[in-house]
Parts: structure tokens; sequence; C-alpha cells
């Protein structure tokens, strides 16, 4: 039997035009392009935090803040000063890793861009060699067909034909390479060659990247929270920040954000084959992102809280004691969440937030007229006791062990407080930076919260967010009094 390659002729093919290959000059002179690509993650990561940390500062947009600055203040277990040095260490191990990245890295060259749109419109070619074959079976004539359509429509009619195109012979489309009595390429399959080089071909290379990156941080930060000595020994820096902020994205112990984040990237950097100019827009982007989703702020004009569903609101529940373990994904979909049923489904948020704001302003409050103190550890908690949360864990499952289905609209019965219960274990595990005390604290505050709530003379409107919101609705909770001028929080003068 004839083989396929056999009954098609590959002759008689538009020839490669030549070139010359010349340096490619910094895109920013004198900073060499590789240096650059070192640079421009750290730049993002500061010019970013610096904006959000400034409209902070300034109470801008505090209608939009998914958390008080008294939270930051009271909730927090880590000074600025620390989160800072932390996340300076690991940029200065980051820069490390990309220097030598880059030194396994070819220098960049130009002037092979034309040979290579024409290897692709070459490929194109060949493709069209099999549309008579293709044809015939359902029973089509293809070259009857495009005898019909050459007058009119010549272009139509030479692709039917298996690509070939007489008036094209002794055109010079391709520059020098082309000479008389050779084929030349039609103009479009140059324009679709063109497109497949500079835009399909990038685009590809940036969703393999993304996917590389999503996997690889899912299951080494879903195993940094399902194994104990992981998380006590190496995650649970990074949640000392119950209320993230900006420049806390990077905030984690120093092997943690080697393993995750910049060997993660330089994975994925590598294997989708970017070029240096590319890497420059992957890891300054990946870096915007994960700034962006501790930013602490559900902007409606921030283009990137709505690409995806993984945005700050969404990865600000993973750092709630009650939500902890779950919203795995990071830093750019939540696919990996979807499918493997750990995105949170405990529903309705705003109700926990409203308690964690109240609580947290009420212990600012009272700090600030020195009259009591807050709550900070399990010896402080008076008449509290830990001990009902360890009866609620006994026979508690975690949630690896929960089958999942194909389809599967509302979250299986119990799993909210499965995951809730898991949660919960987690801040016990963590006997330096989490423990009993957290959850005493929390109760202690819930129950006071419930008590101002009960007196409030405000009505409260009925609860519409879920978790199938994608949190985008978070802000709308949120109310002005607690964050803005209204009332002086944190000494802000509601006249101004």
């Amino acid at each position: 039997m004839a083989t396929a390659s056999a009954m098609i002729d590959f002759s008689n093919l538009p020839p490669l035009p030549e070139y010359h290959l010349t340096p490619l000059p910094s895109l920013l002179p004198p900073i060499p392009d590789k240096l650059l690509t070192l640079l421009l993650p750290i730049f993002a990561y500061w010019g970013l935090s610096m904006f959000f940390h400034w409209i902070d500062t300034k109470d801008y947009f505090s209608q939009y803040r998914l958390h008080t600055p008294a939270e930051v203040s009271k909730r927090n277990r880590v000074s600025r000063w620390e989160v800072i040095r932390d996340v300076l260490i690991q940029q200065v191990v980051q820069t490390a890793v990309g220097w030598v990245l880059g030194m396994t890295e070819p220098d960049d060259f130009f002037g092979k861009e034309q040979y290579d749109v024409a290897v692709w419109a070459r490929r194109i070619r060949i493709a069209e060699k099999s549309i008579p074959r293709l044809l015939a079976t359902v029973g089509l004539d293809a070259r009857g067909i495009a005898k019909n359509l050459g007058a009119s429509h010549p272009m139509l009619a030479g692709a039917l034909q298996g690509g070939q195109y007489p008036s094209l012979e002794n055109l010079s489309v391709v520059g020098s390479a082309s000479k008389m009595g050779t084929p030349g390429f039609a103009g479009w399959e140059l324009m679709l060659a063109s497109a497949i080089y500079w835009v399909l071909v990038p685009a590809l290379q940036f969703g393999l990247a993304i996917l590389v990156v999503d996997t690889w941080q899912y299951f080494l930060h879903r195993a940094m929270h399902m194994n104990k000595w992981l998380y006590t020994t190496f995650h649970s820096r990074h949640h000392r920040l119950y209320v993230p902020y900006a420049y806390g994205a990077l905030y984690n112990h120093p092997f943690e954000g080697f393993l995750l984040d910049t060997l993660g990237a330089s994975i994925a950097y590598k294997l989708a084959g970017m070029n240096t100019r590319q890497g420059m827009v992957f890891f300054a982007g990946s870096t915007i992102k994960t700034v962006d989703d501790h930013c602490g702020y559900a902007l409606p004009w921030d283009p990137l809280q709505h690409i995806t569903s993984n945005n700050a609101g969404y990865h600000d529940v993973h750092h709630q004691s009650w939500g902890i373990k779950t919203n795995f994904s990071q830093p750019f979909f939540t696919f990996w969440d979807r499918l493997l049923g750990t995105v949170w489904t405990g529903g309705d948020v705003s109700a926990r937030y409203e308690r964690s704001r109240l609580a947290a302003q009420k212990a600012f409050d009272t700090d600030k007229e020195k009259t009591t103190v807050t709550h900070s550890n399990p010896a402080d908690s008076g008449t509290q006791d830990p001990k009902p949360y360890e009866n609620d864990l006994r026979d508690a499952t975690d949630l690896p062990s929960i089958p999942i289905k194909n389809r599967q609209p509302e979250p299986p019965a119990g799993k909210a407080e499965l995951q809730a219960a898991g949660s919960r274990q987690q801040i016990l595990d963590d006997k330096k930076d989490g423990g009993p005390g957290v959850l005493v604290d929390e109760a202690y505050e819930e129950k006071e919260a419930r008590g101002f709530l009960r007196r409030s003379p405000r009505k409260r409107a009925p609860s519409t967010l879920s978790s199938k919101d994608g949190f985008k609705g978070l802000r709308d909770r949120v109310p002005t009094s607690m964050h803005g001028r209204a009332r002086g929080i944190i000494g802000v003068d509601g006249s101004r």
C-alpha cells in the first residue's frame, strides 16, 4: 500500500529566503535584556505594591477594601518590616536563580523572521496538497470545482487544486530568494503564516507557561497545607498575614519562595521555549498578578480582578482561618480547585468579614483608649476553652477523601463543614503562628460582634454573596462606615 507521503507530490514548493543573523539590540540601552529580565519583576513588584500602599495610607477607594486598616493592625501576626525583610531575601534568591538561568540561554538575534514565516507558509502549502484527496473522500472533484472558480476566485481555485498557483510562479514575493520560473507564495499564505508565527505560537507558549505554573503551584501549595510538617515548617510563615496586603505577596520562608515561585516560574519558562523578551513579559506579568491577588482591594476598574475568577477576593478567603484549606489555586486560574473540589463551598462570606471588621475595630479602639487588652493567646483568653474545636475535629474527614464527581452543580452534603474542620485543624497544628489562641480569639470576637449587630439599629440587607459569584460582590458588602471618612476610623477626620 502506498503511503500518504508517496501519493502527495512535495516537489515544486516555493523556496525559502536567505537570512543573516544580527545580535538583537537591548530593549532599554545600555541595560542588557537578560539583566532587564531580572530587574523588571522587582520593579513591577515594588511599583505596584507602593501604589496599593499609597492608596491605603491615603484612604483612597476605601469602599473597595476587603479589610479595614484596623484589621491589618490587629489580626496580622507579623510586622511590616519583617515582611519587607523576607521579601527582599526571596528577591535576592530569585535574582540569583534568574542569573544562572540566563547563563544557560543563548544570545538573541534577529534577521531570521522572514525565513521563519516562509517555513510556516511552506507548511500551509504542504497541507493544501491534501485538499483534493480529502474532498475526494466525500465524492467531490476538487480539480473540477477549481476549474469553474479559476476566473473569478483564482486563489481559492489554487488552494482546491492542492496549492497550484500558476500565476505566481514568476512573481517575487519573498525577496531575492524567488527566481524566475520558481513558484511563489500566495498572499493569503504569507498572511496566515505571519499570524501563526507572530500571534498563535506566542499565545500557545504563554498558555503553556500559565498551565505549568498554575499546576506546579496548586499541587505544591496544596501539599504545604495537607502535610503538617511542611505547613508548620515552611508555609505557616506566609499565613501570618491573615489580612494580606500588596507587598506581602512574596512573604514566604526562603525555601518555599524558591520552590513554589522561583523554580516553578523557571520551569514554565523553559518548557514553553520562550525567548528573553517573552520571559520579561511572563515573569513581570506573573509578579503583577501575584501582587494584585494579595492587594486587599476589589477595584472594579482593575482588569486583573475580572480576567479570571482567581482574584483578590478569591485568594483572600484562603488567608482566613476558616478558609485556609480551600482556594489553593494561584496565580492565574482556578480550574484545579474546581476539578479537585477544593474551592470554597461555605457560601456567603460577608457575615464572616463583617464580624472580623467589627471585632478588629473594637480591639483597635480599646487599645487606643488604654482601657482593655485583646486576647492574643490561650493564656489571655480567660474562660474560653479550645477543646470544643478538638471535639469537632475528632470524627472529621479531610478534603482529600471526598470523592469528586464529574458533574456537581452543588457541593456534596457536609462538604462545607468538612472544609471548616480541616481549616480549624490547620490552625491548631500551627503552634507558633496559629494554635488554639487564634480560634479562641475568633470565637470571642464573633460573640462580641453578634452582640453588637443585635444592638445595632441599622437594618442589614439580605446576604447574596456566594462562592459561585467568584467573590466579586464582596466589595458591595463592605460598609462604608467601617472604611471611609464617615466615622473617622483610626484617626481619619470625617470632615476633611
